[in-house]
């Protein structure tokens, strides 16, 4: 399966170094995704570099958006804890329609 990952990444005006702390969590959960013969996909790694390319403050019109498109291309979600609006608002669109939602690394199953 494509696993989107999705958790905290600039919730509550996060500094540098607290966000790269959650994109770390991030990445290291794909990696136990992968291991399981999964494909993972990070939202925030895809759209850091277009809003980089874009070269002023391109978060807002790019990041969620970004993140949303992407998930319509997945199969299922791995919801890490903490609060985010953004992570929040890709798991209701899993929820929506139908596909899994994983809250837990243990509960996705290895890939067939």
């Amino acid at each position: 399966m494509w696993i989107m990952v999705a958790g905290p990444y600039a919730t509550g005006g996060a500094d540098a170094a607290l966000r790269a702390g959650r994109l770390a969590a991030m990445n290291r959960a794909a990696l136990a995704l992968f291991r399981l013969g999964h494909v993972p996909v990070i939202g925030v790694n895809m759209a850091l570099p277009v809003i980089a390319a874009a070269g002023h403050d391109a978060h807002d019109e790019v990041m969620l958006p970004l993140s949303l498109a992407l998930a319509e291309r997945c199969d299922a979600i791995l919801r890490l804890p903490g609060d985010s609006a953004g992570a929040d608002a890709e798991v209701a669109r899993f929820a929506a329609a139908g596909k899994p939602v994983f809250r837990d690394l243990a509960a996705v199953p290895p890939a067939p």
